[in-house]
């Protein structure tokens, strides 16, 4: 029986190890899921690098990470966020480098990594800071960059409903990065609200089939609206 329910958060983030490059989903520091990013302190993994929208919150979820030095990098398209001083602590030390990549190509690359292909050409980024030193090419008298796929070891994501399969239901921007994050990496862990039984879902409704999510876990939804305590 096909079962992807995890009973603690520990056991959802489990096999991580250090270097190990993970996917945080979430649009906004809200959206982030803020439980399992935190589960990750727990695991003692070092040198991560996390691939997000953002840099996270002012002081959990990613911006814990941060605080107790376990990441080597962080890829996102928004370094700044308003209280957000872990991050820029640790950059302006040296700490944590940075590569800043605009949303549309993030996503593009994360889809990339998830339909097996080796890169794609853009004319985002081209002529600009964030192109130099990438492979460039004129197509129909324009600059193009080259952009690789960004795989990854492990992503957390997160999500409102769940069956047992692992099919999952999402609400407002969770639906941005959460998808295709859960298809770009080795493992994807979703926590989740509820737990709802098979058949529950039409088949219309479902977000992120079960067959791109590996564990489950459920949190108490009080955790899913952590920035407001931040």
């Amino acid at each position: 029986m096909i079962d992807k329910q995890v009973g603690s958060l520990a056991e959802a983030v489990a096999g991580v190890t250090d270097g190990a490059t993970v996917l945080v989903g979430g649009f906004s520091a809200g959206d982030e899921p803020v439980a399992l990013t935190e589960a990750l302190l727990t695991t003692g993994a070092r040198d991560l690098t996390i691939v997000a929208n953002g840099v996270g919150g002012q002081s959990r979820g990613i911006a814990a990470l941060i605080r107790e030095h376990r990441v080597r990098k962080i890829v996102c398209s928004y370094p700044r966020f308003v209280g957000g001083m872990a991050f820029g602590a640790a950059y302006k030390s040296g700490e944590i480098a940075l590569e800043v990549v605009p949303q549309g190509t993030i996503s593009e690359r994360l889809r990339a990594a998830a339909a097996g292909l080796g890169g794609f050409y853009t004319r985002v980024s081209a002529g600009t800071l964030l192109g130099e030193g990438k492979e460039t090419r004129i197509i129909d008298g324009e600059p193009y960059v080259f952009e690789h796929p960004i795989k990854g070891d492990l992503a957390l994501i997160g999500a409102y409903q769940a069956d047992r399969w692992g099919n999952l239901v999402m609400r407002h921007s969770r639906r941005n990065f959460n998808p295709v994050m859960a298809m770009a990496a080795t493992v994807a862990v979703a926590q989740i609200i509820e737990m709802v039984p098979l058949g529950h879902f039409h088949p219309d409704q479902v977000h992120t089939q079960g067959i791109f999510v590996d564990r489950i876990v459920v949190v108490d939804p009080a955790r899913e609206h952590w920035n407001a305590q931040a």
